[in-house]
C-alpha cells in the first residue's frame, strides 16, 4: 500500500468515524423537541457557512460548468442520504434502515461493473458481502420482522443518495476539485433545505436544553463541524486516492461507530452477535482494501 493509498484509507475511516458520532447530537436534538428535518437544516445550514467562512477563501467554488455535477451532490448526497434514511427510521425498525442505507458499497461497484465496464476481483465483491453481514448482526436486523413499504423505499432512496455521494467524489476528486464540490454542495443544500425548513420555524427556546452533550446548541455545532464538516471534506479528499468501491465498504465502519458510541455513552447494552458482528465487518473491509491494491482494468474507457 503506497504512503497515498495509506493516508486517504485513514482519512476514510476518519471520515466513517465522525459520521458515526452523528447519531449522539442528533438524539438530544430530537428529545428536545427538534425534527428530523429540522435537525438536517440546522446540520447543513451550520456547515455551509462553515466552509464558505474557512475554506472558500483558499479553495474557491466550484465553476459554472460543473452544476450539474454541484446540483447532483447536493441533492443525493447531502440532503437525499441522511433524509431518506430519517424518513425510513421512523417507519421501519432502525437495524432495517441501517442495512438498506448501506447496501450503497453493493450499488457503488454494480455502478463499476455495469456502468463503467469495469471488473472488480472476486475478492472485492466477498468483502462487501462480508461487511454487509457483518453489517446486519450489528444492526440485529433479525429480530425484525415488520415490513413497510415506505419506510423501505426510503432506505433504498437512502442507499442511492450514499451511493451517489461516493461516485459523484471520486468523480470530482479525480477530474475536477473535490473541495469545491463539497463547498458549493453544502451551500446548494443549505439553500434548498431552507425552502423546506426554514430557519424561523426552528425550535429556538429548545436550544438551551440541557442534555447529556450539554446544551441542545452545543451537540448541533459539533454535528455541523465533525459529524458533517469534516466527515465530507475527508472523505472527499480521501476519493483522490481510494477507488469509490473500497471507500463506500470503509463507510460501514460508521454503524458500528455509532453502536460503540451507543454503548459507551448511552450505556445500551452490545451482545455476542454484534460483537461478531463488528468482526466479520472489519474483515470483509479488510479484504476490499487488500483488493482495492490490485490493478483493475476497465472493459472500456470508464466513465462516471
Amino acid at each position: 500500500m503506497t504512503t497515498a493509498r495509506l493516508r486517504a484509507t485513514v482519512a476514510s475511516l476518519l471520515s466513517a468515524i465522525a459520521f458515526g458520532f452523528s447519531g449522539l447530537p442528533a438524539k438530544v436534538a430530537y428529545d428536545a423537541g427538534f425534527t428530523p428535518l429540522q435537525v438536517t437544516a440546522v446540520r447543513i445550514v451550520l456547515t455551509a457557512i462553515v466552509l464558505l467562512a474557512f475554506a472558500a477563501p483558499f479553495t474557491g467554488l466550484p465553476k459554472l460548468a460543473s452544476w450539474r455535477l454541484v446540483l447532483g451532490y447536493a441533492v443525493l448526497g447531502v440532503i437525499g442520504s441522511p433524509l431518506l434514511y430519517f424518513v425510513a427510521v421512523s417507519r421501519i425498525p432502525v437495524g432495517v434502515a441501517m442495512v438498506l442505507e448501506f447496501l450503497a458499497p453493493v450499488l457503488v461497484a454494480l455502478w463499476i461493473r455495469f456502468v463503467r465496464r469495469t471488473r472488480l476481483p472476486a475478492s472485492m465483491w466477498l468483502g462487501t458481502v462480508l461487511a454487509l453481514v457483518g453489517l446486519a448482526m450489528i444492526a440485529q436486523l433479525f429480530d425484525a420482522v415488520s415490513f413497510d413499504l415506505v419506510g423501505t423505499l426510503a432506505g433504498l432512496g437512502a442507499a442511492v443518495g450514499t451511493a451517489a455521494y461516493y461516485l459523484l467524489g471520486e468523480h470530482a476528486a479525480k477530474d475536477g476539485d473535490p473541495m469545491a464540490l463539497t463547498i458549493g454542495g453544502m451551500v446548494v443544500g443549505a439553500v434548498l433545505i431552507s425552502i423546506v425548513s426554514p430557519p424561523w420555524a426552528l425550535p429556538w427556546h429548545a436550544m438551551t436544553t440541557p442534555t447529556a452533550l450539554g446544551p441542545v446548541w452545543l451537540g448541533l455545532v459539533l454535528l455541523a463541524l465533525v459529524s458533517t464538516a469534516f466527515a465530507y471534506v475527508a472523505g472527499i479528499l480521501a476519493l483522490r486516492h481510494l477507488p469509490s468501491a473500497a471507500a463506500s465498504v470503509l463507510g460501514l465502519v460508521e454503524p458500528l461507530v455509532a453502536t460503540l458510541a451507543a454503548w459507551l455513552i448511552l450505556d445500551q447494552v452490545l451482545t455476542v452477535v454484534q460483537i461478531v458482528g463488528a468482526a466479520v465487518l472489519l474483515a470483509g473491509a479488510a479484504i476490499v482494501q487488500v483488493a482495492a491494491g490490485r490493478r483493475i482494468e476497465p472493459d472500456t474507457p470508464p466513465t462516471l
